[in-house]
């Protein structure tokens, strides 16, 4: 057995624990025996403590919204439809784990893990601008994907408290946020465009000045 998978495993039977002792030594170890382990193997398989275990957590939720793609029908959809599809499926998958989920954010938050909270993040909208087929490699790869963070921290933020059904009042909020992105982005692309169309103001500067030398030298 692969130690990462040993490492999903004792996570998974961790999420239970979560809402009455938080991500803790206590709840891991719980975990780590509901597998058949002995209790020490959390602190094995996290030496990092319980923020190690949410990182893994994040890790691990990546790769199950990467599979939950590749089932997925895609070939249809437009790249911003797939980012949205990935970012469902992703929520969808832990639709019972809320409350894990929002101890998990509160831990990250703490100063002292901010770095790998940062890590985490970005793993996470990494994950989800791949799987949905982005190719970028110039800046507006770095810029997509700060784009793509805010709104899915938001996002995030709605569905901790969304009681509607099938994930309605996310769904929706996810939708006007994605559709403002692009008309921004669409903006964004019109004016470059037209900034390019217009003369090189260096260049209507150095004309004359060429100009002249040209006149000195006769």
């Amino acid at each position: 057995m692969e130690y990462r998978d040993i490492k999903d495993r004792i996570v998974l039977s961790t999420l239970p624990n979560i809402p009455f002792d938080g991500w803790s030594l206590k709840a891991l170890r719980q975990g780590a025996e509901a597998e058949g382990f002995d209790r020490d193997a959390a602190e094995r398989a996290f030496p990092g403590g319980p923020i190690e275990a949410v990182a893994h957590f994040v890790d691990m939720a990546n790769r199950l919204m990467e599979a939950d793609m590749e089932e997925a029908e895609t070939e249809s959809l437009r790249l911003h439809e797939r980012v949205r599809l990935a970012i469902l499926l992703r929520l969808e998958r832990w639709s019972h784990e809320r409350e894990a989920i929002r101890r998990g954010m509160a831990l990250m938050s703490l100063p002292g893990n901010l770095v790998l909270s940062a890590k985490a993040s970005y793993t996470a909208i990494d994950s989800i601008w791949r799987v949905a087929g982005d190719t970028s490699v110039d800046f507006s790869f770095y810029t997509k994907r700060a784009e793509l963070a805010a709104i899915y921290a938001a996002t995030l933020l709605v569905w901790l408290d969304d009681t509607s059904e099938d994930m309605e009042i996310t769904r929706s909020f996810l939708d006007r946020r994605l559709a403002e992105a692009l008309r921004l982005r669409k903006a964004r692309v019109k004016v470059e465009e037209k900034l390019s169309a217009l003369p090189n103001p260096l260049e209507m500067v150095s004309r004359p000045l060429d100009m002249a030398k040209s006149f000195r030298m006769r």
